[in-house]
This record gives C-alpha cells, sequence and structure tokens, in this order.
C-alpha cells in the first residue's frame, strides 16, 4: 500500500496498536474497537473512525496506521452487530446514541486530551452526522469523505429505485465485515448472479439467494420509496448542517455515487455560516481512496492539523478546489457553485443541438423503451469496477436511445455547476422513466459521459407534461472542436431497477410493457448555475 501511494508525507512516529478493546454502547452491548497511537511521550489528539465494515483492510492501514504515524490517537470501531460487536446492525437507528456512548468511554482513557475529531467515508461519513446530532464539547474537527447522511436518496433518489448500487451496498455491509476472503467469496457470488438478481420477475427477495438471508433487510429498505414514510424517520441527516458550528471539510469526485450528498451538504454548511471547505476530485465513489487517496489523505490531515493541533500551514487559501474535466486541471474558487450565468441548449429534428430556443412544443423524436431488453447502465456513478466515464458509442448506437449534438466549438466551453433537463415528454402507457445525460464528443466522434440524471414520469395517455430532472453538477471544459452531446433514453439498467410501464412497483412488477416515449421540441438542457 505504501507503494501504492507513493507521494504521502512522512509520518514522524512509529505506531502502536492495541486491538480488541470493548466499549460498551448505548444499550451496553459490546463495541469492539482498535486504538491505534503514535509511540512517544505527550498529548495528542484524537481521530474517531466508526464503521460497519470492519476494522481491517483498508481502515486499517488507511486511517490507524497513516495517522497514528502524523501524531494522532486513532480510534477504530465496529459498529454494532459488525465486526464481532455485540446487537443487531441497523442502518441508521443506533449510531447517534453509540456515538455518544463511544465519546463517554474515550473521556475515561489515560490518553485521551479532550480534543476530538472524526474522519471517514461512505458510512462511515453516516456515522459522523449522528454523532453531530448532538455534537460532544470535545468534537473540533469533521473530515466527511464522500460521506452519506441521507439513506432514503442513496436508494430511491428523483422515483428511481437504484438496484444495482442497493445490492453493492448490501454486500458490503453483509459481508465485508467479517474479513477479506468471505468478502471476496461474496463479491464473485454477486457478479455471477447480477443478472439474474437483476431482472428477477419480481425483484423482492431475489437478492438473498447470492447476498444470504442476512441481507433480508434491503427488502424493506426498496420496498419505502416515499421520504415521507414513517419508516425513514430519523434517516435523514441533512438538517444537521443547517446548525453545525464544529469545522468541516468534505470530499468527493465528480462521479462519486454521493457526490450530491457531499454537495448538498456543502450548501447547508454554508449557509450555517459554518467553517467548510470542498475538493472535489476526477473520481469515483472507489478511486477516491485508491488513485486519488494521496489528495484525499493530504486535505484530510491540512483539515485535522488546522483544527486539533492549531497548525494551519497546510491549508489552502481558497475553500473550495475541484478538478476540471476536459482540461485535466484543478481549480481553486471561493465558493461552490461559482457566479457565471447558465446557459441553455434546445433539441432540433435532425438530431441537432442549438442554442437558438424553439418557437412551438410539437412532438420531436420517439423511441421504443422494451423492459424484455432493457437500456443498459454505461459508466456513469456506479460502485462497480465500470463506473467513471466511458465510451459512450455503444449505447448510442441502440434504437432506444435519442442523441442530439451540438456544432464543433470554436472556442472552449467551461461548465462549472449543476446541470438540468427540462423535458416535455409523453408517453403512450402513461408511465415510464427518463434518462438523460451530458457527454463530451472529441474530433473523433467519441462521446464520453459527464453527468445525468433520472425521474419517473406519469401522463395522462399521449398528453405531454413537462418535467425537470436534476442531472447533478459538474466541472469540464469542453475544448475548441469538441461538440456537446444530450442523450435521453428510458432507463440505465441494472444501475436503475426496470420501469414495467404500468405504474405498478419496479419492486413486486411481475407484468411488464414496452413503452414509446415521445420528446416535444419545448425541451432543453441547462448547463450551470
Amino acid at each position: 500500500m505504501r507503494a501504492t501511494w507513493r507521494r504521502l508525507p512522512a509520518g514522524p512516529y512509529r505506531a502502536g496498536w492495541e486491538p480488541g478493546l470493548v466499549v460498551p454502547a448505548a444499550d451496553g452491548s459490546p463495541l469492539l474497537t482498535d486504538h491505534y497511537f503514535p509511540r512517544a511521550e505527550g498529548d495528542f489528539p484524537t481521530l474517531l473512525v466508526r464503521s460497519p465494515y470492519g476494522r481491517g483492510l483498508p481502515w486499517s492501514p488507511m486511517y490507524g496506521v497513516l495517522f497514528a504515524e502524523q501524531g494522532f490517537h486513532v480510534v477504530v470501531q465496529s459498529c454494532r452487530g459488525t465486526g464481532g460487536s455485540g446487537g443487531r446492525f441497523h442502518l441508521w437507528r443506533n449510531e447517534a446514541a453509540d456515538g455518544r456512548a463511544t465519546v463517554a468511554w474515550l473521556r475515561e482513557q489515560p490518553w485521551f486530551d479532550g480534543t476530538l475529531g472524526t474522519v471517514g467515508p461512505s458510512y462511515l461519513g453516516y456515522t459522523q452526522w449522528a454523532l453531530a446530532l448532538d455534537p460532544p464539547p470535545e468534537l473540533k474537527a469533521m473530515v466527511v469523505q464522500a460521506g452519506l447522511h441521507d439513506p432514503h436518496a442513496y436508494f430511491h433518489a428523483h422515483g428511481a429505485l437504484h438496484l444495482e448500487n442497493a445490492l453493492i451496498t448490501c454486500l458490503g455491509m453483509t459481508h465485508q465485515h467479517r474479513g477479506l476472503a468471505p468478502f471476496l467469496k461474496a463479491t464473485l457470488r454477486l457478479q455471477r448472479h447480477m443478472r439474474r438478481v437483476t431482472t428477477a420477475q419480481p425483484l423482492r427477495g431475489a437478492h438473498i439467494s447470492a447476498l444470504g438471508d442476512e441481507a433480508s433487510w434491503l427488502d424493506d429498505v426498496l420496498a419505502h420509496p416515499d421520504a415521507e414514510d414513517p419508516y425513514w424517520s430519523g434517516a435523514r441527516l441533512g438538517k444537521v448542517a443547517d446548525r453545525l458550528k464544529v469545522p468541516t471539510a468534505l470530499i468527493t469526485g465528480w462521479h462519486d455515487v454521493l457526490a450530491d450528498q457531499t454537495l448538498d451538504q456543502y450548501a447547508r454548511l454554508r449557509r450555517a455560516g459554518c467553517e467548510t471547505s470542498l475538493l472535489v476530485g476526477p473520481w469515483t465513489h472507489n478511486s477516491a481512496f485508491q488513485q486519488g487517496w494521496p489528495e484525499t489523505f493530504a486535505e484530510t490531515l491540512a483539515w485535522l492539523r488546522a483544527h486539533l493541533c492549531a497548525d494551519r500551514s497546510a491549508l489552502r487559501t481558497a475553500p473550495v478546489r475541484v478538478h476540471v474535466g476536459g482540461e485535466d486541471a484543478w481549480r481553486e474558487l471561493d465558493a461552490w457553485p461559482p457566479p457565471p450565468a447558465a446557459t441553455s441548449w434546445f433539441p432540433a429534428t435532425g438530431g441537432h443541438l442549438v442554442r437558438q430556443a424553439p418557437t412551438d412544443r410539437a412532438p420531436l423524436a420517439s423511441f421504443r423503451y422494451d423492459p424484455a431488453a432493457p437500456t443498459p447502465s454505461l459508466g456513469g456513478r456506479l460502485l462497480s469496477p465500470t463506473a467513471g466515464p466511458r465510451d459512450n458509442g455503444t449505447l448510442e448506437a441502440r434504437d432506444d436511445v435519442l442523441t442530439f449534438t451540438g456544432p464543433p466549438l470554436d472556442e472552449p466551453v467551461d461548465v462549472l455547476g449543476p446541470v438540468s433537463a427540462r423535458l416535455t415528454v409523453s408517453s403512450d402507457t402513461g408511465h415510464a422513466v427518463v434518462f438523460t445525460r451530458l457527454c463530451d464528443v472529441d474530433a473523433q466522434g467519441r462521446a464520453i459521459n459527464v453527468c445525468d440524471g433520472i425521474a419517473r414520469i406519469r401522463t395522462a395517455g399521449h398528453t405531454p407534461i413537462e418535467v425537470t430532472v436534476p442531472m447533478s453538477a459538474t466541472a469540464h471544459r469542453f475544448r475548441a472542436g469538441h461538440r456537446l452531446r444530450w442523450q435521453i433514453s428510458a432507463g440505465a439498467h441494472p444501475r436503475y431497477a426496470r420501469d414495467p410501464g404500468t405504474g405498478e412497483s419496479p419492486l413486486d412488477a411481475t407484468a411488464f410493457v414496452p413503452v414509446v416515449v415521445t420528446l416535444h421540441a419545448d425541451s432543453a438542457l441547462t448547463l450551470g448555475s
């Protein structure tokens, strides 16, 4: 791992290790905990890392060893019901109370100097937000790396069931804490059965044969698509950022499955007047901790030293640093998104994308989506190795994908900010989803995905409706000679569950019908804030 992360700064200390400490949870259940520390005299601040994925690889070297070498006590703890800890794991209900119980235990340790920070990615970010619901006075800094605060949105945002990511997440939470070998075995089993599981009729319960009985909790998660359902009571922690005063650094990638949640966290913290920073790299959820780990580690270390050790020498002056795709360069900004005004592009006959707004809302183009041969997902915000930017040529050659392409650009066009589509569409069954994507087409005609989004539509027969589809945000330069392309289809399977075309829940549907979707001329693609 050190060979992989050659650009990491040298650690001034040797790391020590106390494994298998027992910390009482809120209800007394034993939470197994490892303590890493610098082998040196003196006081050092403490970092808390709470994980449902075990305490071994990669958490032990990435957080325990590396940060102990930099002069921190590091407490790596298995959430209840995982990694040997007692009790039963739940996706959100226990993290706040168990985090507070762990801080109470820290206060009794002779090496705890009263200065606490939290750090970690993904669900390890959720455990941080849970502790910050009622932040202990010792909590002086947080670093949320590609972190979660809204489980409902992770599984169900914009009316679509995020199927592939849900299965891979369930795989991690069910098997990763058991160790590397069992996790790899379970991963291979899911890969072998992925097609069968994602095309099962009905979907409900189909994953258990691939993931095991302990994964049955996923059915409950998928069966509650309404964010206001009492099932999700207490799950969403976005409100924490609305009033937080603990300095918080945020890190994500443009192709991270949690990028939208991170950008929302940043906006909330800024409105609350909380000291915050934002780093967005050219990463997926996983590559931020592989190829991107040198930048992620440096950003994290600088923030923690600034707020736990009173050493601000490594902090950058600008609060926002983003990687600009297409240019392959970093930019430092005063805020996100930056102020340039939004621009709009419009679909036109012949598959053209133009700057001139249409004068009518007549039907422009149609395509037929057949759930028996669903439009496949290609790249984008996935947890699988196929995530990120990909050549979209094979996808765009399909009959069920519309493309509208702009002229070659005379000069570079920078898009920094949110992207959205305003679609006027109709469907012959009255039920469909629309998937919309922005691509960068180079001089050789290769189209690379930049960002995308999905939304469910309900129409009265062939009567068109207008729907706005958030397509997340990006920082991307379309170079001179390149072209913008707007791609529209009715799905991306298995990233999203197939829409049955009948209005029935994708989880319980057993009958699927083809759908004809018609796009109307008064649709628009909006780039920037």
